[in-house]
């Protein structure tokens, strides 16, 4: 999946905020590919040519080397981290515009003022936060999990071993 893909799609998944744009989100992306790395035990590192994300595999078998773009469920982890970082950013935006009133609604002859309760748009923005890192935790662990999974498994679990008694390092006998 290539970087720019993957800016696009957090572009419209975020509602394509006139804040924000693809080229910014896609450099977000190139920056925090270590984070990524260190989250999923993984190597992925950018292309010198292209700048697409890659990451080298070596076969077992044949001991060659091989590399692939970044996975859909990487992509995802890299999405739900770029949402930590955007709400994160909108809670810091605005804790520190708290000061300032906003005012959404005046009314003229009936004298009516609505203003926007700051704490209770900052105590959304925070548990938006919350939601997403506990979606990322868990997309990680799912991810690690299923990263793990063995190949093959050698040997037959049914045939019962044979092991000798009289052999002096076994500690079942009553020769010690």
């Amino acid at each position: 999946m290539k970087i720019v893909d993957i800016a696009d799609e957090i572009y419209r998944e975020l509602g394509e905020p006139t804040d924000n744009s693809i080229p910014p989100i896609a450099f977000w992306i190139r920056t925090n590919l270590g984070t990524l790395n260190n989250y999923l035990n993984t190597a992925f590192k950018i292309q010198k040519i292209t700048l697409e994300v890659e990451q080298t595999l070596v076969d077992p078998d044949t001991g060659e080397s091989y590399e692939i773009l970044i996975d859909e469920k990487a992509a995802s982890i890299l999405k739900k981290m770029y949402f930590v970082h955007n709400y994160e950013k909108l809670l810091r935006t605005n804790i520190s515009a708290a000061t300032a009133d906003t005012i959404i609604e005046v009314a003229d002859q009936g004298s009516r003022v609505k203003k926007i309760n700051k704490n209770e748009v900052t105590r959304v923005y925070a548990q938006l936060k919350s939601t997403e890192q506990k979606e990322l935790r868990e997309s990680i662990n799912d991810y690690k999990i299923h990263g793990a999974s063995p190949k093959q498994v050698v040997g037959d679990d049914t045939v019962a071993g044979v092991y000798s008694t009289s052999d002096q390092f076994n500690r079942i006998s009553l020769t010690y």
